[in-house]
């Protein structure tokens, strides 16, 4: 199995916490989104994923056209499938979708407005000044982790994690974005209850092992 990666990739640092939880082995080959004018963008990694993002999968047990998985919540999902000893979601319908609700807040709404060429097309293309894309950066994600904090306090079935005890797919999330929100300096107040999570996880060795400080790659 390997996984393309890149350390401070959210999308990416979310699969190596799920391939930690599920205590799977895995080749890490380090996709640098800056070097060489973004290695995402060579004709090489292209011919594994046409979107030019991180990260891909692949996996011995996936053939023909799907031979490479990508999308980082698809990747988690196929994860749990294939390997299900160490399950990721919920086992009911209702509250598996729920958990996903919450990932997707975070995957969908709040990470891809934020993403590295969405920040360089403001400043590259737009000629937005520095300050201000920080400024976009920490308007969002405020927003979405404030609304995050509402939903899962008003769900009232967060334990030590985004549901109940256990890691989730939620939790995979959570923690990169918050991560960067710390990178970023975004204002956390309020967000007692995420700020706990987060907590909670990262004295989970296989959170602590995922950070994008301990990869390979990291430079």
């Amino acid at each position: 199995m390997k996984l393309y990666s890149y350390f401070r990739s959210s999308a990416s640092y979310r699969v190596r916490i799920a391939l930690n939880l599920k205590g799977l082995d895995v080749e890490q080959v380090g996709v640098h989104l800056v070097k060489e004018g973004g290695q995402q963008l060579q004709a090489a990694y292209r011919a594994i994923n046409a979107d030019a993002l991180v990260p891909s999968l692949v996996d011995d047990a996936l053939t023909g056209p799907n031979h490479a998985l990508n999308q980082s919540l698809a990747i988690i999902e196929y994860l749990d499938e294939a390997y299900p000893d160490i399950p990721l979601l919920p086992r009911s319908p209702a509250d598996r979708a729920y958990v996903r609700s919450l990932a997707l807040s975070i995957a969908c709404d709040i990470h891809p407005i934020n993403n590295l060429r969405v920040l360089r097309y403001l400043t590259d293309t737009l000629k937005v000044e520095e300050a201000q894309k920080d400024a976009w950066y920490r308007h969002w994600v405020e927003q979405g982790l404030g609304a995050l904090e509402t939903t899962i306090n008003r769900s009232g079935t967060a334990g030590a994690f985004c549901f109940g005890d256990t890691p989730t797919i939620a939790d995979c999330c959570l923690v990169p974005q918050l991560y960067n929100a710390r990178r970023f300096k975004c204002d956390t107040t309020g967000l007692d209850t995420l700020l706990r999570i987060d907590a909670n996880c990262m004295d989970r060795e296989a959170f602590i092992a995922a950070s994008p400080e301990k990869q390979p790659d990291a430079a």
